[in-house]
């Protein structure tokens, strides 16, 4: 493929400002993954069914695999890369490792990004509004308690109460 064939773009990834070149038929995932190296972001049915190539597009959940990368110019993405800050994971990725709420764990990047423009928007949601939106996001392994659980201990986290995970939580039920 020359150069001609390709679409050049500036957006900030992650909150670092960048530009990039790709063939102007390439989705928001391939060019995350091909061409950026931001493999955390996960490939799955290409169909918008699954949710596991979510990301956050201008702050709000996206399905990667469906949004054309032109159409990301001058927009804000942000990967599960972009979650930790300053070597430190964020409360949501804590949580997940700390319940167990990731098994195989290909579907908790994009489930750990629609979290946390839940409790961007919202920082005390009930169990309800955790599993509507979360909704989109298919998991083959977990049975979803425990993905709710860590969001919940999360959120607590996040509005600075002193919040630890239940025996039930830990060892199950």
């Amino acid at each position: 493929m020359t150069s001609e064939s390709k679409v050049k773009i500036a957006l900030a990834v992650n909150g670092e400002p960048t530009e990039i070149a790709f063939a102007p038929h390439k989705t928001l995932l391939e060019v995350l993954r091909e061409d950026l190296g931001l493999t955390g972001t996960k490939h799955g049915c290409e169909l918008g069914e699954c949710g596991t190539c979510t990301v956050l597009l201008d702050g709000t959940p996206v399905l990667s695999c469906l949004v054309l990368g032109l159409a990301c110019a001058g927009r804000t993405v942000r990967t599960v890369e972009g979650m930790a800050q300053g070597g430190k994971l964020h409360p949501l990725q804590d949580t997940f490792a700390d319940l167990g709420a990731a098994q195989c764990g290909y579907c908790t990047p994009a489930f750990l990004l629609a979290a946390e423009a839940l409790l961007a928007a919202n920082p005390k949601p009930t169990r309800e509004e955790i599993k509507d939106a979360l909704a989109g996001n298919l998991c083959r392994c977990t049975g979803y308690i425990k993905i709710y659980e860590a969001v919940e201990l999360a959120a607590a986290r996040m509005r600075g109460e002193k919040a630890e995970p239940t025996t039930e939580s830990l060892y199950g039920r």
